[in-house]
This record gives C-alpha cells, sequence and structure tokens, in this order.
C-alpha cells in the first residue's frame, strides 16, 4: 500500500462518521471554467496549430488544449476530442485524415466535447469505466449553478477498462491505465511504447494551477500517487503530453512531482491539524515551492476540501 494512499492519512479523525453519496450531484472544479458552459457554442472552424513531437505522433493544441494524434497503417488514433464548439477545427486541422480510435483521459468536456463529431463518424471510442459513466449522465457542477447534459450516445464510449488496457494499432501497442482519483474519479494514462510518448491529461498541469476536481474524486493524494505510477511507467526518453501546456520533458515532470510531493506532505498535515485554506497560505505554504500560482487559495481551498472528501467518502458520483 502506497504512503499517500487513504487509510495513512487523517488518522487523528477516525471516529468521524462517512458522509453519503450524493446521486445525481456531480461536478468539476472551477479551476477549469473552460470545460462547462463556456466550450458548447460550435465556432466556425479554422486550423489549430499542430506540432509533430516524435515520428507519427503529432499535438494539436488550443482545442482548447492538447489533443495528440497517432498515424498508423490502422488509421489515425486521437487521445481526448478537445471541446464541442471546437471539434471542427480539429476535424479542418487533421486535414480529412480518418480518425479510427479515440481515446479520452477523463470526463471534463474541454477534453471530450468533440467526442460526438467522431463517434459519429465511426471512431470508437475509449475510456475508464468510470469516465463512461459521466459522460452518459446529466451531472450538476455547484461552482456554476450549471447542470451539463450527457453526451449523445455518438460521443459516449464504446470500449472501457477497470485497471488496464492494451491496444495494437499497426505497429503501434498502446496501454491504457488508471491514475486513481488524481484529478477525478476516472483518469487515465495513454502510453505508446514504440514512439515513447506518454498521454497524462490534467494529472500533470505545467501551465496552469493544478486542477483536483475534488466534487467527483480528485485529491492531492491520489494525484501523488498517480504522478508516482506514471515514473513507473516513464523512463528518461519519455515524452509526456498534459491536457495544457507543453510536451514536458522526464527532468521537468519530476519536478512537477516533487512540487506535489512537498505540496501534499505540508498541507496534509496542516489540514490533519484542523488548518483552513486560509490558515494554509499564511503560513506561507506555497513560498515554500519553486512556482507561483495564479490563484494559491483556490488550490489550497480544493486541497483542503479534497482530503477531507476523499477521508469521508464523500463523492457526487452518477451511480
Amino acid at each position: 500500500m502506497k504512503k499517500y494512499e487513504r487509510r495513512n492519512i487523517l488518522k487523528a479523525g477516525a471516529g468521524l462518521a462517512s458522509v453519503p453519496l450524493l446521486a445525481g450531484l456531480s461536478g468539476c472544479s472551477s479551476e477549469d471554467p473552460v470545460q462547462e458552459s463556456v466550450v458548447d457554442t460550435v465556432q466556425a472552424p479554422t486550423r489549430l496549430p499542430m506540432e509533430s513531437i516524435r515520428d507519427n505522433v503529432s499535438v494539436i493544441s488550443g482545442a482548447p488544449g492538447n489533443i495528440i494524434v497517432l498515424n498508423t497503417d490502422d488509421g489515425n488514433m486521437l487521445v481526448d476530442s478537445g471541446s464541442e464548439a471546437l471539434a471542427p477545427s480539429v476535424e479542418l486541422t487533421l486535414d480529412g485524415a480518418e480518425v479510427r480510435t479515440l481515446i479520452n483521459t477523463h470526463y471534463h468536456r474541454d477534453q471530450s466535447g468533440g467526442n460526438a463529431l467522431f463517434g459519429n463518424a465511426g471512431a470508437a471510442i475509449h475510456s475508464h469505466a468510470i469516465t463512461r459513466q459521466w459522460l452518459s449522465a446529466d451531472y450538476y457542477v455547484p461552482f456554476e449553478d450549471y447542470w451539463v447534459p450527457a453526451l449523445p450516445e455518438a460521443g459516449r464510449p464504446t470500449h472501457t477498462f477497470r485497471e488496464k488496457e492494451t491496444l495494437t494499432l499497426g505497429n503501434e501497442t498502446i496501454d491504457l491505465g488508471y491514475l486513481l482519483e488524481a484529478h477525478t474519479r476516472g483518469d487515465a494514462y495513454v502510453y505508446m511504447r514504440n514512439t515513447n510518448v506518454l498521454a497524462v491529461g490534467d494529472v500533470a498541469s505545467p501551465e496552469r494551477d493544478p486542477s483536483l476536481d475534488w466534487f467527483a474524486g480528485g485529491w492531492l493524494g491520489g494525484r501523488v500517487d498517480a504522478m508516482d505510477d506514471i515514473l513507473e511507467i516513464a523512463n528518461d526518453d519519455t515524452l509526456i503530453v498534459p491536457a495544457y501546456g507543453q510536451v514536458m520533458t522526464m527532468d521537468e515532470f519530476k519536478a512537477e512531482h516533487e512540487m506535489m510531493r512537498q505540496l501534499w506532505e505540508r498541507c496534509s498535515t496542516l489540514v490533519n491539524s484542523g488548518r483552513s485554506a486560509q490558515d494554509i497560505l499564511e503560513a506561507g505554504v506555497m513560498d515554500e515551492i519553486d512556482r507561483t500560482f495564479d490563484d494559491p487559495y483556490k488550490f489550497l481551498y480544493d486541497v483542503a476540501k479534497g482530503l477531507w472528501a476523499h477521508y469521508t467518502n464523500f463523492g457526487g458520483n452518477v451511480v
């Protein structure tokens, strides 16, 4: 058992009763405002930036995040589909190339909003089983008082996995794996072994403040665990592609991992002692890391809420 897992935290609060799950109330962090109400108006398609990063792998950016494109003899594969509004721009950027396979790293609509466009065109959609649940039901975002409708049937994953799955497309072997409660409750990595490219969704965040969708099960301990898992999969030559921001080297990913580990150790100790997010901010925890956050209080609020929600088994799940 990993040292970050729930059984090893908040021992002083062991007498607290668990709160029940709230059926049907499932939300996303306001750290990701683009993923909901801002992205549902389809725009006139324009070409998006697309950069080749290794052999037959490219990254489309600005969709609004990153989409990975793998070209194989068995057709093209996408990792994430961008927002609904920008899906036609993604299609235009692909120059009409057929998408045979689409993999979602998690359920947020800035990564999955384009599913229906590619699903209607015949793409097989893969995701973690919990991500399919989120995409198949209406859910509520309490921070914005906003209901997100379920994706149409064509946009829902047609293939799911629980722990791991391996696909073969052309000469490429692709491993899918669960990253437990790192950003949401259904995060997945996508590792293209032959080209040594690893997509991690929002489990890495080199540019934006790291987002913990605590209302949907994400929390800081889970994020550190997931980053540990990624380090076990990757090697020194692996390119790591986050949902937003530049492609990362292993050294860059290790630096972010160390920052998150340091924040976990400091914040969990203070939260366990009854300190609030404001207390943690005033204690100078964010001044101890080599990075400036745009909204440090919001991050610490999500850290505190996520830690307690995880311990009390709170989760606004859809099942």
